[in-house]
C-alpha cells in the first residue's frame, strides 16, 4: 500500500467505535503526539483542519452528501510546484505547515478515487467505522479487516441462516 493511501487510511479510521461506543482519536488525549507520527506538527489548527477533512471525507464515501467546502478550504493555500528531474516531473506540495497534513489527505483521497474508483468504501459492518481500500483482483473486499468485521458479520449471516431453517 502506498503511503498516502496508510495516510488517508489512518485519518479516515481516526474515529473507530471501540465496545460499541464512537471515539475519536483527534479528540482524544494523545492527539498531538498522534498528528505528529503521521508527520504533521500537532497544533490544536491543524487538528481541526484535519477533523474537518476527516468528517467531509466520511461523508462523501459514504454518500451522505456530496458536500465538498471543506475539502477546497483545505487546498485553499496550497499549490503544486513542479520540478524538472532528469528523470521526469516531480511535484512539491506548498502549504502552511499547519495545514500541509490535511492537503495531503485531500491529495491522497484524490488519487485513491481516481485510480482505483469504487476501491475507497466504507467497513459493510454497519456497527464499524473503518474504512477500506479493496486491492482484491475482483475488487470485492467488504470489510475493514476479515478478521474482525468479516468474522462477525459472516458469523451473524450463519446463525441467522440456522434459525430460519428451524
Amino acid at each position: 500500500m502506498a503511503e498516502d493511501e496508510e495516510l488517508l487510511l489512518a485519518v479516515l479510521n481516526s474515529a473507530p467505535v471501540i465496545d460499541g461506543r464512537p471515539t475519536d482519536t483527534l479528540s482524544a488525549e494523545g492527539a498531538t503526539e498522534w498528528i505528529r507520527a503521521l508527520g504533521g506538527h500537532g497544533t490544536s489548527e491543524e487538528c481541526e483542519r484535519l477533523r474537518c477533512v476527516r468528517d467531509a471525507l466520511h461523508r462523501l464515501i459514504r454518500r451522505t452528501s456530496s458536500d465538498v467546502g471543506s475539502l477546497a478550504f483545505a487546498l485553499d493555500r496550497a499549490r503544486l510546484r513542479p520540478g524538472v528531474t532528469p528523470t521526469g516531473v516531480s511535484w512539491q506540495l506548498e502549504a502552511a505547515p499547519d495545514e500541509e497534513l490535511a492537503v495531503r489527505v485531500v491529495l491522497a483521497w484524490s488519487r485513491v478515487t481516481t485510480e482505483l474508483p469504487q476501491r475507497l468504501r466504507a467497513c459493510a459492518n454497519e456497527e464499524c467505522n473503518l474504512f477500506l481500500i479493496d486491492h482484491s483482483r475482483p475488487g470485492t473486499a467488504r470489510w475493514c479487516s476479515m478478521a474482525a468485521c468479516g468474522n462477525r458479520m459472516k458469523a451473524r449471516t450463519h446463525a441467522r441462516k440456522r434459525r430460519s431453517e428451524k
